[in-house]
């Protein structure tokens, strides 16, 4: 079977360049005669491989030398918590903007450890297709958190909140690499590996040396320090060392294709087309509002999603809205049906994914659009 163009949210696509160099050294990596799962992460094999993933971070994203760079477990959804038992020491108090599901859980996941959580602005008003404006953070706060891309919802900060001396912490999982961005804006950045970077398995995390603390908050489990694996050089335990490998692998093909730079060209083409044609056609929209639109992750609705919950509309929009998906399929367009929270369809188009695989899958959508009138 050949390549299908895949959307997924996550994980996501990998690029082909890095999948069958993975591929080729499956079975012998650098001349070890071994592979890079088999390898002890303590060994003299594995040594180069971490210190050139890290390397490369801080290569391609301008990471100062005052920061630390972890490779951790866990997810994303473990810094929810690391980082207000690690932060949230002098006030015990945070502040957060409320921009979707990951925003949500974030700040729930503060409260639950006691931490006095303030949302700064929220924009669940309008089912989170938008980003609230927040020019300026001022007050007693041990941080300010934004979750910079919004996978589920298509929304992405086109500005970074001035917090002063503040620390600024960011989810960037869904973004990170697909243009630039200032790391010295920010305390802390956090990143799941599983949509731009890697397989799922490593969280990267970018933290400024003064916020590692020798004593987190009471309680503190050893493994959920960040001075823990700071120490440690990420080897408290055993890390995801095929992850890792495979990271470098995607931060060289970054690298060879220009870099962060290179990315925001490749990305803004690919969104812009596709945003274009969502705008310009009476069958399909966008459900993100201009101004705050993700150029990861991109939902969009039908004519047929007009919101009404009578049986018949309901019925209406789920009998096309899986008919797009079952058809897209058959036609190698993958993983395209939307999040429930939103409806319709969403097409996640991370570093990875092609322009040719956007003109695919727009030509398919004016195919089911003609076919469905």
């Amino acid at each position: 079977m050949s390549r299908v163009y895949n959307f997924s949210a996550g994980p996501s696509c990998l690029p082909e360049e890095v999948l069958k160099a993975c591929a080729a050294e499956m079975m012998d990596c650098n001349g070890t005669g071994q592979s890079v799962m088999e390898m002890s992460h303590r060994s003299k094999a594995f040594e180069p491989i971490i210190e050139n993933t890290e390397k490369l971070v801080r290569e391609l994203m301008n990471v100062p030398d005052n920061y630390k760079v972890l490779f951790l477990q866990g997810g994303a959804s473990t810094q929810f918590a690391m980082i207000p038992l690690n932060l949230g020491l002098k006030y015990k108090k945070a502040a957060y903007i409320k921009t979707g599901v990951w925003a949500k859980k974030a700040e729930a996941e503060a409260k639950k450890l006691g931490i006095a959580v303030d949302t700064l602005a929220s924009s669940e008003d309008k089912g989170f297709n938008y980003i609230p404006r927040v020019e300026k953070v001022t007050g007693d706060y041990d941080y300010v958190h934004i979750t910079f891309n919004n996978t589920i919802m298509g929304t992405h900060y086109e500005y970074i909140p001035d917090t002063g001396n503040i620390p600024l912490v960011a989810d960037i999982s869904s973004c990170i690499l697909s243009e630039p961005l200032d790391v010295t804006k920010f305390g802390l950045l956090y990143a799941g590996a599983q949509k731009n970077l890697a397989p799922a398995g490593v969280t990267l995390v970018i933290i400024r040396e003064d916020l590692i603390t020798e004593n987190p908050l009471p309680g503190t489990p050893t493994m959920l320090t960040y001075k823990t694996h700071s120490d440690n050089g990420s080897m408290f335990n055993t890390p995801p060392c095929y992850t890792i490998y495979v990271m470098g692998k995607v931060l060289q093909w970054i690298k060879d294709n220009g870099g962060a730079e290179g990315m925001k060209k490749r990305n803004y083409e690919k969104a812009e087309m596709l945003y274009g044609y969502l705008d310009n056609n009476d069958f399909y929209h966008a459900t993100a509002q201009k101004g705050s639109r993700s150029i990861m992750n991109v939902p969009f609705l039908t004519k047929y999603s007009t919101g009404a919950t009578d049986d018949a509309s309901v019925a209406k929009e789920k009998e096309i809205n899986d008919k797009f998906v079952k058809e897209a399929t058959a036609a190698g367009l993958v993983n395209l049906k939307g999040h429930r929270l939103v409806g319709g369809m969403r097409a996640s188009i991370y570093n990875a994914m092609s322009l040719d695989g956007v003109k695919a899958l727009i030509a398919f959508m004016k195919k089911f659009a003609e076919e469905n009138k």
